[in-house]
């Protein structure tokens, strides 16, 4: 008790619990305020009742001692909040010298445990700047996991906990593992053990115990979190094999168990996890399906993403199943059905594993993604390969390198009509198929073969369906789009409105379509396709194949505007319809990769 204190306690003015309770507010001492903060004791005048108080959000307060004994507390010196009163600038620099010492201190001065959000009002203003903040927790949070001072929640609805100093390497590493509640923590956790294994090596009941905690975990979770329920059963077989005390048991569950049941959905749940991880699950499809798991892999490859089909190739070119993976890329390419992850990997991977179906069909297939995904609604799923189609100045002369002129020319001339590109990019990119092939400058001098000609050739019913698209585009499509422009530009500063930009991008898009349907519709030719003589292959004939192996297929070939992939019903235009005109019974042409002589013409109708 205070020596100013004892003789009104020993007098009876004051109780014992009152003199002592003062005496923890004498002048050097430290409280703390609920609305005030913490504050320290400048000096008291007993007999007048009065008492000056340094708070953090009132300096230099004077109250009456009764008042600040009824709504103060007491803070001990080592407190956390006294320290920041007092070493302000030792702390400051703790933060930026060592930030898990930092974060011990204020757990210590909390009982060990506190949520992110108590971490922050304690810590963002006084101790570290609020606009460095983010960052300097960010990494804060990785040190304090490597350094296991603190059990870090993914969660700021869990607490950050102090961990026992005499806690062992191993103890900890477990008890981050146990106490994670997701699939991403555990894994994280579960990442941690794999790298430290030396404290786990020759203990057989921790790994039993993790082995079974992971199995358990992902028969619970797995339909939810497919892919990250994949993620932990890759580590868990990481860990085991590095074990030399325990192995698998029949009844566990295994990455192939998983695939089995999953088929190809797992596909789009791996994009999240690193390439060595995908590659595991791959590694996996023998033991899950046997002799069909070429088959079964390649029905993900357009799912998994960049780095995931990057993995597939390589596993099929090891495993010698190459042809496979190119007869699976020269049909999707072919049929113009190959993804933009897929034809960006074909692209970059030109001179290496996509070379033997690298050719002028793969920038056909780049331009028809492109339109389609222009047209689409939705968020753009091949800007990637846009922007790569357009920076890499070698790709082009690359795709036509080889080519004939008729597959020259009908690439430039879909390159040139394409409504993909902004005006001046085209005309670049044009520039690059001139240079390789200086035939294709006429279809630049007579601005597109449609133009030049007394227009194209189509049938009634789709100049109808062309009409009805451009009054759709004009009375609904272009006006939405203004209000979107509208609605962008509010949001301000449009140096920095991705809205905004977009949304003028689309602009350009929409009226250039626009200006292209409106001139096509002054010229195109309608036809019922009737009276078309069949000794040759004509616009409006049905052509009938078949290749050296009894296989058979039948295409009819129609006007620019009539196509229908699904029913083997193509443009006159198209690589291969512009392929087939003149052909006669007897004659051979390659249909999707494949040579097939024509076995019979008919007309297309008939009456």
């Amino acid at each position: 008790m205070h020596s100013e204190v004892v003789p009104l306690v020993e007098a009876g003015r004051i109780s014992q619990e009152v003199g002592t309770r003062l005496s923890q507010l004498a002048p050097g001492s430290y409280c703390l305020h609920k609305s005030w903060g913490a504050g320290k004791v400048l000096e008291w005048d007993i007999r007048g009742g009065k008492i000056t108080i340094n708070f953090e959000k009132n300096e230099n307060a004077t109250m009456g001692l009764q008042l600040a004994i009824s709504k103060t507390e007491n803070l001990d010196p080592e407190h956390f909040r006294a320290q920041k009163l007092e070493a302000m600038d030792e702390l400051r620099e703790l933060a930026s010298s060592n930030p898990v010492e930092l974060v011990r201190r204020t757990l210590k001065s909390n009982g060990g445990t506190m949520k992110i959000d108590q971490l922050e009002r304690e810590l963002i203003g006084s101790v570290v700047p609020e606009e460095n903040y983010k960052k300097w927790w960010d990494g804060a949070k990785k040190l304090l996991r490597e350094s296991r001072a603190a059990v870090v929640p993914t969660k700021r609805t869990e607490p950050l906990v102090l961990r026992d100093e005499n806690v062992s390497a191993a103890d900890s590493l477990l008890q981050d593992f146990e106490v994670a509640r997701d699939f991403k923590a555990k894994a994280r956790a579960l990442e941690a053990i794999i790298k430290d294994f030396k404290h786990f090596k020759d203990n057989a009941e921790a790994q039993e115990a993790i082995n079974q905690s992971i199995d358990e975990s992902v028969r619970k979770g797995m339909k939810l979190h497919l892919g990250q329920a994949l993620d932990l059963l890759v580590g868990r077989d990481e860990l085991m094999a590095a074990s030399s005390v325990i192995e698998l048991d029949a009844s566990a569950l295994r990455v192939s168990d998983v695939i089995a049941n999953e088929g190809t959905k797992i596909g789009e749940e791996l994009g999240s996890l690193p390439a060595a991880r995908q590659r595991m699950v791959f590694e996996a499809y023998p033991a899950a399906f046997g002799d069909e798991w070429v088959k079964e892999l390649l029905a993900i490859f357009d799912k998994v993403g960049p780095r995931g089909l990057a993995e597939i190739a390589k596993l099929l070119v090891e495993q010698e199943q190459s042809s496979d993976l190119f007869e699976f890329l020269r049909k999707h390419i072919c049929g113009r059905t190959l993804g933009a992850d897929s034809l960006l990997w074909v692209c970059r991977e030109r001179k290496k594993s996509a070379e033997p179906v690298f050719d002028v069909e793969v920038g056909n297939a780049i331009l028809s993604l492109l339109e389609r995904d222009v047209m689409d609604d939705g968020p753009r799923k091949s800007s990637r390969l846009q922007s790569y189609f357009m920076e890499d100045r070698g790709l082009i002369p690359d795709l036509i390198e080889g080519a004939d002129s008729n597959e020259i020319r009908n690439f430039a001339r879909k390159l040139h009509q394409s409504q993909i590109f902004p005006e001046l990019d085209r005309k670049s990119l044009m520039a690059r198929v001139i240079k390789a092939s200086p035939q294709t400058q006429e279809l630049v001098n007579s601005d597109g073969a449609e133009r030049k000609t007394d227009g194209v050739i189509s049938s009634w019913d789709s100049i109808t369906k062309r009409k009805e698209d451009l009054e759709d585009l004009i009375t609904n499509q272009i006006p939405q789009n203004r209000e979107d422009i509208k609605i962008a530009r509010s949001y301000g500063d449009l140096r920095e409105n991705a809205e905004y930009h977009m949304s003028k991008d689309y602009q350009k898009v929409l009226m250039r379509r626009q200006a292209d349907t409106e001139i096509a519709l002054s010229t195109v030719q309608g036809t019922d396709f009737s009276n078309v003589v069949t000794d040759e292959v004509k616009i409006g004939t049905v052509i009938a194949f078949k290749d050296d192996n009894g296989e058979s297929a039948v295409y009819t070939v129609l006007g620019a505007w009539d196509s229908d992939p699904d029913n083997n019903v193509i443009s006159y235009l198209s690589e291969l319809g512009n392929s087939m005109l003149g052909l006669k019974v007897g004659d051979s042409v390659k249909v999707q990769g494949v040579e097939m002589a024509v076995t019979s013409i008919d007309a297309y109708n008939k009456g």
